[in-house]
Formats: structure tokens, sequence, C-alpha cells
């Protein structure tokens, strides 16, 4: 493939990733208003809530069928226009089963569009042979906050859920359109890793570069559900926290999450020159022990000001953790990793699912700032896989040492 074609390649793809960041966002956002307009009860919101992650779960173990058998970019062609249109349907309908069906289509195609949108980007980072992964992640981060900003103007304006779903929908659906006529598969050189060594050379082992070994990508899978179940805390907690526990204002208490929003965007904007320099391995690690920093903090902050600290901690370590994942899954697996893309990205939905509710339980049974230590040492459990992440992992039979000079003779 000729570099223009690998340009190009990449901007489609980072147009995906924000493009997905801002429907994601205008969802979530908006859920007080989509609540009010078909008249949810509290009781039954978090039945929709959880039917999103486990459709989307349900529809990335669809995508690693399907891309057996059709390339992942045409998967990732028509998932996205669909997760539009089902955005789009969430605001239009009226009736109670319209919602259900929107939130249901919504839930299975984002499954299967965060599948092959990180497959492509595996691919591509194969092909170009240095860290690119974050990078995509940074424009989802962008596309979020881009959301987020369109779903408050909507809330300020008292737009409908219609109003303020139609005009995005009418700009992003034929930009995705347009810009997937770029989108390219990228293998790069097949069993190879970005420095062009061979994948699995030395051991004799399949399952390194071929055939999909479970065993092997159980610490990135436990990793991907600890990264989520810290970005699920921030997500659903910060506000609550800093009002009840830290004695904010209301309005005070909007601004954590936002900060760890742009905190995250900044981070994995830089956090491919950081691969880069000083590799996957020492990125995660520091991630990861700013992570538990942050958390720690947030657990024993005295007010407001500190507790915001921690959340920005806890955005630029966390936002590295999860593209490099998926970057570590192409490398252990290159001959399959599409597949193990696929399996890997159910573990994101188990840590959305896993994470507010494990907070809000031990925050009402014990407390709130206790309940922060959890996913702290969640966190800090990534320090315990972080050779999961090393070239070597790949070459050599996913996490077993690598043999001396003396050893092979």
């Amino acid at each position: 493939m000729t570099d223009a074609g690998l340009r190009h390649g990449r901007a489609s793809l980072g147009l995906s990733f924000g493009v997905q960041g801002v429907a994601f966002a205008l969802l979530v956002t908006r859920i007080p208003a989509i609540q009010d307009q078909y008249g949810i009860s509290d009781g039954l919101l978090p039945v929709f809530l959880a039917a999103v992650p486990i459709l989307a779960g349900a529809g990335s173990v669809a995508t690693e069928k399907v891309v057996a058998r059709v390339r992942p970019s045409l998967v990732l062609r028509w998932a996205q226009p669909l997760v539009l249109l089902a955005l789009l349907g969430v605001g239009a309908g009226r009736e109670m089963w319209h919602v259900a069906v929107a939130l249901g289509v919504f839930g299975l195609a984002v499954g299967a569009l965060d599948a092959s949108m990180n497959m492509r980007g595996v691919s591509l980072q194969r092909a170009y042979g240095r860290s690119i992964m974050t990078g995509f992640h940074a424009a989802y981060s962008l596309g979020g906050i881009a959301g987020a900003t369109l779903a408050w103007a909507g809330a300020r304006w008292e737009l409908s859920l219609l109003a303020s779903y139609l005009p995005v929908v009418a700009v992003l659906l034929p930009a995705a359109l347009i810009g997937s006529r770029w989108y390219t598969e990228g293998k790069g050189a097949e069993g190879k890793l970005p420095d062009g060594t061979e994948a699995g050379a030395g051991t004799g082992s399949e399952s390194a570069g071929g055939a999909l070994s479970f065993k092997l990508l159980l610490p990135l899978c436990l990793i991907m559900t600890f990264a989520y179940i810290g970005d699920s805390t921030v997500s659903n907690w910060s506000a609550k926290y800093l009002q009840d526990v830290l004695g904010s204002s209301e309005q005070l208490a909007t601004v954590p999450y936002n900060v760890y929003m742009v905190t995250t965007l900044l981070g994995r904007a830089v956090g491919d020159l950081g691969v880069r320099r000083f590799g996957a391995v020492a990125v995660v690690r520091g991630g990861s022990l700013l992570a538990a920093g942050g958390f720690a903090v947030v657990a024993v902050a005295p007010g407001a000001w500190v507790g915001m600290l921690g959340f920005t901690m806890l955005g630029f370590g966390l936002c590295v953790i999860v593209p490099q994942t998926f970057a570590a899954a192409g490398r252990m697996f290159p001959g399959n990793s599409d597949a193990a893309v696929a399996r890997l990205n159910i573990f994101n939905y188990v840590g959305f699912l896993v994470g507010s509710p494990l907070v809000g339980a031990l925050g009402d049974a014990w407390s709130y700032r206790g309940a922060m230590l959890v996913p702290m040492v969640l966190v800090l459990a990534t320090l315990v896989y972080a050779r999961a992440f090393g070239p070597e992992t790949a070459r050599y039979g996913g996490g077993h040492e690598r043999p001396r000079t003396a050893d092979v003779g």
C-alpha cells in the first residue's frame, strides 16, 4: 500500500472515531431528557441503560464471526451509519417500544463499530510500523467533548431530542459515508511486528501469532476491565462525589468530568509519542501509577479543588491504557488480530457494567471515600500484567521470558 493510501486510511479512521465519540456523548449526556420523553421510571431506567452495553458485547461477539468472512472495513462502513440512525430514532420516537428498539439497535451497532474500528486501528499501526493507536482514541475523546458540548447547548436552549440530534446526524452521516471510501485494511507485513521481526520466532508456538488463545489474552482482558471500571467511576460518580462528599456547589460538581475528558484528550494526543520514545510497557506502567494516584487523591481530598486535581490525574493516567491494550492484542496475535480485538472489546462493556454499580454499592454500604480505593487497587493490578504490552510477548508466546542468547545456543 502507498504512503498516500495509508495517510488517507488513517484520516478516515480518525474521522470514524471522532463521529463515534460525538454520537455516544449525545446519547449518554441526554439520558434525563430521554427518560422524560418516554416516561421511563427510575426503576426501569437501569434496565435500559444496562441493555446497551450488554447488546454491544453481543455485537462485538458477532463481529468476530462476521470478519472471518468479510473485511472489517465493510462492517465499519455500515455499522457507523446504523449507530447514527439509531441515535436519531431515540430522538424521534414517542412510545416505550420505540426507544427500546432504537437503543437495542444502537447497542448492537456500537459493539460492531467499536470492534471494527479498533481492528482497523491495530492493522494500520502494524502497517505504519510505529504507535498511532492512541491518536485514534484521542479523536474519540475530541468527539466526546464536542458531543457533550452540543448536548449542553440542546439542554440549555430546551431543544427536543429530535431537534438536537437531527442536525448532527444530517452532518455526520454523509461525512462518515464519504470518509468510508478511504478505509484501508493496512495489513502490513504478514506475521511481522512493527520492527519487522517475526512474531512467535524461537518458540514454534502458533498461539502467539496465529490461533487465538484466550489464556494468553486474559491478562489484557482484565486490564481492559479494570480501565473501564475506573473510567465509569469518573463518568458516573465524579459529580455526586464532589457535591455530596467534598461539599462543592452543584455548578462546580459538573466540572470534574469535563476536566477528565479534556485531560484524556491531551494525554492521548501525546501518548503515541511517549510509546515511541519509552515503549508501551513504560507508558502503561506510568499511566497506571498516575491513575492510582488520582484515585488516592480523590479518596483523601479535604475539599473540592483537591478532588478535581485527583480527577485531572485520572484523565492523564487512564487515557493511554485502553488504546495500548488493543495494540498489545494485535502484537500478541498478529495472524489473528481481528478476532483478538473483538474478544478484547467485550471487556470494555464488562468494565462499564461493573464499575458504576460496584462503586455505588460500596459507597452506600461503607463510604464513598473508601469506594474510591477499589478502582485504585484494580488499576494498580495493571502493573502485574504490564509486560503483556511488550513486543517480546508476541514473539515469545504471550508472556514467557525471552530466551537469552546463551539459552538458544
